[in-house]
């Protein structure tokens, strides 16, 4: 019997946007562009849904003025990748921004259940590859963070990726890079 070959085809991101365009993909398909390929985004359950509130709610605390709080917004990082990422931490007030989404983010928070392998995979390295100092998993499933930090960009041989990743419990507390002096308590993010 003769093996099947599947191929498969890149997208980029103007080709990604285009498909919106068009109207062949809805902006409200839970569809996101990384590394090229076209990836269907978790369910939006409770739990999940919860801790995204959970975490949006805990960052506008600690934070504060001067800092936007993109719930399950795009970023445009790159050719091939527009992640929606569950909430990330942008500089400024809407009104500041130019137009087009952001290709930077200070903080990335993803919510995990069964995406646990492409958050800490193929997303992980769209973000150290776009240079993200500061990115976080909810992990629904261990009920912890993980803390990436330290993003490394591709070298030969090596793809992208975080040379610092730590596990923190309910009991921990964490500031986020960009703003040190916040502290938020990693039971407030957990549902």
């Amino acid at each position: 019997m003769a093996s099947l070959r599947i191929r498969t085809r890149r997208w980029t991101r103007q080709e990604y946007d285009r498909l919106i365009e068009i109207g062949l993909l809805q902006e409200d398909d839970p569809i996101e562009l990384i590394e090229g390929r076209l990836v269907v985004a978790e369910p939006q359950h409770d739990p999940h849904a919860r801790a995204v509130e959970l975490v949006a709610e805990a960052l506008r605390l600690a934070l504060g003025r001067g800092w936007r709080i993109r719930v399950q917004l795009p970023l445009a990082l790159g050719p091939d990748s527009e992640p929606e990422p569950d909430v990330s931490v942008v500089r400024g007030a809407p009104r500041d921004a130019p137009s087009g989404h952001p290709t930077t983010a200070v903080l990335v928070v993803e919510v995990a259940a069964w995406s646990l392998q492409l958050d800490r995979g193929p997303k992980a390295r769209v973000y150290a590859r776009a240079g993200i100092a500061d990115y976080w998993i909810v992990n629904l499933v261990d009920r912890v963070l993980e803390v990436h930090r330290e993003p490394r960009g591709p070298r030969p041989g090596r793809q992208s990726a975080y040379a610092a990743v730590h596990t923190l419990g309910r009991a921990a507390t964490i500031a986020p890079l960009a703003a040190r002096q916040a502290r938020i308590a990693v039971a407030d993010l957990l549902p």
